[in-house]
């Protein structure tokens, strides 16, 4: 499955143009390498975001070609969201 369209099917991001747009921002990385809207997802890659300051990881669960609401958390296991340390040092 393309990677902007499971990043939309499991409404880790809203829309699939702005899942796009983020991959081409190289905001997105598949199993540590850098990943373009059209690179394929498989079941057991890890993804991880950047959504401005915060990267969250998720590891690929469960491909479907659509998806109730209910149902898109199941897509993905949440292993990892963690904060950029640049955005906690200006709070102290």
């Amino acid at each position: 499955m393309r990677l902007d369209k499971f990043l939309k099917l499991s409404r880790l991001i809203k829309r699939r143009t702005v899942a796009k747009d983020v991959s081409e921002q190289g905001r997105v990385w598949i199993n540590g390498r850098e990943a373009k809207p059209s690179s394929t997802v498989k079941v057991g890659d890890e993804l991880t975001v950047q959504f401005g300051q915060k990267l969250v990881t998720v590891r690929v669960e469960l491909l479907s070609e659509s998806t109730r609401k209910e149902d898109a958390a199941k897509m993905y296991t949440l292993l990892k969201e963690e904060r950029n340390a640049q955005e906690t040092d200006s709070f102290l």
